[in-house]
């Protein structure tokens, strides 16, 4: 369990990442690959990843076992607001004698490979074969599939912002998976017992896509507070090939209404009423169009708590700049 500590300070200070966190979505997607287990939600992409992961980027599995402890400087906060190179220019940056101390502790259980052994000594060009091997990975295991990683990231942002927009905090933090919110206490299911006190620091919550099972957090309780949670996910997220569509379904398309639609929850995902509020059709209407694009493969659809969220898949992602431009033209 761990239990974290809020002050009235600390609960000013809840808040959100707006998005995915590349190195989070590494460090975590090493965690789901190293993994044998993992169910219908990442077996699939596991498997076409390890055909694909060149050999120079296949040291880092080393850095992030299964179980236990990962080096913090690996996830860089608080929320860097650029992609993946912001991220690991902060990595990068990191003071060799932090590295050294993270990648000693994780030396403790398990054994360093040569280019992370090399790194813990401080050599600079392990920090370039590091940085290499982090866009080789990022390029094999992420990059195909960010934009369904962002549509499902962004779904639970959607829905859990809402609810600390509307009702503060504490329903908020009530509301992560597995948590229990015992004023002024929030605990979570965590592998070991652990106490993290935020001291007026605050909390920066980040759903993250290839979390799973429970929340996790950084081992250094001095760093920025952040606490890593799992999202759920759409089970045929993993589609290298866009799923097939019939001319019909195509046909049905090619109208102002329906482009309008894809674009809107292409642009955030969206409830039906607020799709039907933000391009102004009725929501009969909006729940119809809804239909057709999910059927054609352009939107999933899934449960968040009470609310049904619509979310674009990375085919209508494609397709809604061209839909876009056709309806503002009739």
């Amino acid at each position: 369990m761990l239990r974290i500590h809020f002050t009235g300070k600390d609960l000013g200070r809840v808040r959100f990442t707006d998005g995915p966190e590349p190195m989070w979505e590494v460090l975590l997607g090493l965690h789901a690959l190293n993994e044998r287990g993992g169910g219908l939600v990442f077996d699939q992409w596991r498997r076409h990843v390890r055909r694909r992961l060149c050999a120079p980027a296949r040291w880092l599995l080393a850095l992030a076992p299964p179980r236990g402890y990962s080096p913090d400087f690996l996830t860089p906060g608080p929320g860097l607001r650029g992609g993946l190179e912001e991220d690991l220019d902060a990595v990068l940056a990191t003071p060799r004698r932090r590295i050294g101390a993270d990648l000693a502790r994780l030396a403790q259980r398990h054994p360093l490979p040569g280019p992370a052994a090399e790194l813990a000594g401080g050599d600079r060009t392990a920090l370039r074969t590091l940085g290499a091997a982090v866009r080789a990975f990022h390029a094999a295991a992420l990059a195909p599939f960010w934009d369904r990683i962002q549509a499902e990231v962004h779904t639970d942002l959607t829905d859990r912002g809402g609810v600390l927009m509307h009702g503060g905090a504490e329903p908020a933090l009530a509301g992560l998976p597995g948590a229990r919110w015992r004023p002024p206490t929030l605990e979570v299911p965590y592998p070991v017992e652990r106490d993290l006190h935020l001291g007026g620091r605050g909390l920066r919550l980040v759903p993250a896509f290839f979390c799973r099972v429970r929340p996790v957090t950084l081992a250094d309780p001095e760093l920025p507070p952040a606490l890593v949670y799992p999202i759920e996910h759409d089970l045929a997220w993993f589609a290298p090939e866009p799923p097939s569509r019939s001319p019909g379904t195509l046909a049905a398309l090619l109208g102002r209404s329906r482009a309008a639609v894809l674009t809107a929850i292409a642009a955030r995902p969206a409830t039906t009423t607020q799709v039907a509020r933000r391009i102004g059709v009725s929501m009969a209407s909006a729940s119809q169009h809804a239909t057709v694009l999910r059927n054609a493969g352009l939107i999933s659809t899934c449960r968040r708590g009470s609310r049904v969220v619509h979310t674009v898949t990375p085919a209508g992602a494609a397709l809604a700049g061209c839909t876009a431009g056709s309806a503002a033209e009739q």
